[in-house]
């Protein structure tokens, strides 16, 4: 039995997730608030950081969100990632 597709727009997602990635705006757009969270919490630390002078922190939590979101963005475009609510986000 094939599982319900979500209702939320495969294209809004890809491009929210291609242009406010490391912010998680597309989480949110998906319902996903957790993960929505998390992206804007290692922003705010990658900030933080920097204006502490912690550059190699800085960096390193940067990395960590580029990559999430660089994993996030493929899944998104090969059409294997849920919403909030565990429905697939598809065409």
């Amino acid at each position: 039995m094939a599982q319900e597709k979500s209702p939320k727009s495969y294209g809004t997602a890809v491009a929210l997730c291609g242009v406010f990635g490391t912010l998680g705006i597309h989480h949110f757009y998906l319902g996903d608030w957790a993960h929505g969270l998390a992206d804007i919490a290692l922003l705010v630390l990658t900030i933080a950081f920097f204006a502490q002078g912690f550059v190699l922190l800085a960096i390193v939590t940067l990395l960590i969100d580029v990559g999430h979101t660089i994993f996030v963005f493929y899944m998104l475009i090969i059409e294997k990632w849920r919403d909030g609510e565990g429905r697939p986000v598809t065409l």
